[in-house]
């Protein structure tokens, strides 16, 4: 019988003993950041926040918008929510940020190099077709419970997109523009920060929302694990067979994700009006 799962768990049993120390470093870090993002969440009065949010949401995506975002805080606020709010939110831009790290640089590597295309493809296949539960044992075998393995396991999830798009963008990049920038002697770095990036930006800009989302979507998941936050609110629903706890739950989920939705659709969109 052929047992693949087996070479695989060996593979992970072998990277947490051997790299025990780089997993503390990177917990350590990912908590200060999970941590400072929400200090400074909580630090705010929920009204300023809740103004900040809607003030933005107007901004970028109109007075509906706006006025929809500030119902829903309020909503959420008026729930009992709101620190649970504030903890999904830290966690997901913490994840999200991360992710994008990563992601941008491994596009933008994948758009200049064949080889480096073929190699992520199906990579990032596996990452995207993988069920999401399965980032989970990893996560927790290398930093135990809590919202650091949750962030890890979403990072893993999240990312692919950002990769993904990134390459898109800036392999749609008219060949005549390029040339035209080679021929006036412009370097390669010249020609990625200054002509391809820009071109590419509103298809970068929706890979950055499809981060976002995908890292909103394993809320619930990472709350298996102790990440807290909403998530926490929606299994307590779940496995507590309360209805109307698990309902609310949700319902400040997807507040908070069309407020994130529609926030960052406005930039890719200002962008596009912009380059016609």
């Amino acid at each position: 019988m052929i047992r693949p799962g087996l070479y695989i768990e060996q593979f992970i049993n072998w990277l947490t003993l051997h790299f025990a120390n780089l997993f503390d470093v990177i917990k350590v870090s990912v908590e200060a950041v999970v941590g400072g993002l929400e200090w400074c969440l909580l630090l705010l009065p929920f009204y300023v926040v809740i103004a900040l949010l809607g003030w933005l949401s107007w901004k970028r995506a109109g007075w509906g918008t706006g006025i929809l975002a500030i119902l829903g805080l309020l909503l959420i606020y008026g729930m009992g929510y709101w620190e649970k709010t504030m903890e999904t939110l830290a966690l997901i831009l913490a994840a999200a940020c991360i992710a994008l790290l990563l992601g941008i640089p491994l596009g933008i590597w994948a758009a200049k190099n064949k080889l480096a295309n073929k190699l992520l493809r199906p990579l990032l296949d596996f990452m995207q077709t993988m069920p999401a539960f399965v980032y989970l044992i990893p996560a927790v075998l290398f930093f135990g419970l809590g919202k650091v393995p949750g962030a890890f396991a979403t990072i893993i999830f999240a990312m692919p997109p950002a990769v993904r798009l990134t390459t898109l963008g800036i392999s749609q990049v008219p060949d005549s523009i390029v040339e035209a920038t080679r021929s006036f002697g412009a370097t390669p770095r010249q020609l990625l920060f200054k002509v391809e990036l820009p071109l590419a930006l509103p298809t970068i800009l929706a890979g950055v929302n499809q981060t976002i989302m995908m890292a909103l979507s394993m809320v619930v998941i990472s709350a298996m694990i102790a990440a807290g936050g909403l998530g926490e609110i929606v299994l307590k629903g779940i496995t507590q067979l309360k209805i109307g706890t698990g309902f609310e739950g949700g319902i400040a989920v997807v507040i908070l994700a069309i407020i994130l939705d529609r926030i960052t659709q406005s930039f890719g969109k200002k962008k596009q009006t912009t380059a016609k």
